[in-house]
């Protein structure tokens, strides 16, 4: 039995510059993109704990449409702070805060589905609060992973340059620019 294996050339870790520009484009998307779900899970977390329902009150109290208690209401204030200090730093944070979140809102919606009308629902989602979760997870990666995961990146992207190495060392060599 003939068997190889091949052993291709050991992967580098891509270090992406930390420092985008201030004005690059890319901050700007995850910035207001942190900031827009900031805000509103902000806003749903406030309005949720002034009426003073229970901690782990899984009765009909809703704010904004959504079925709350008072664990959901600061976990949201929690996550609201969390992307707002994301929108603040911006860049790659940003981004990567966007991308977690989603990826945590779409888990938490796969997990309440399960736990709906049993006594595991400790945070008392209903329907619309996982449907909620769901929109807010894609928003959220949408907006992180904008300009950073795609086949047809430009070659002015951060993200691009920091996966094609090559190309901005022959760049370098030739005395063209990579931008």
């Amino acid at each position: 039995m003939a068997s190889h294996v091949t052993h291709p050339t050991p992967r580098r870790r891509i270090m992406f510059d930390e420092a985008l520009p201030v004005d690059h484009r890319l901050n700007r998307v995850y910035r207001i993109g942190a900031g827009l779900m900031g805000l509103f899970l902000l806003a749903f977390g406030i309005l949720g704990l002034t009426d003073n329902i229970g901690f782990f009150d899984t009765g009909g109290n809703t704010a904004i449409g959504l079925n709350t208690n008072g664990a959901l209401s600061v976990l949201s204030i929690c996550v609201g702070v969390l992307l707002f200090v994301g929108m603040v730093i911006g860049g790659n944070f940003a981004s990567t805060v966007n991308m977690v979140l989603g990826v945590l809102f779409i888990l938490n919606g796969f997990l309440f589905l399960g736990l709906l009308d049993t006594d595991s629902n400790f945070l008392a989602f209903r329907i619309q609060n996982v449907l909620f979760s769901f929109v807010v997870g894609i928003v959220l990666m949408v907006f992180g992973m904008y300009g950073r995961v795609s086949t047809n990146l430009p070659h002015d992207n951060p993200y691009w340059r920091a996966r094609h190495p090559e190309a901005e060392q022959r760049a370098v060599t030739s005395g063209d620019q990579v931008r």
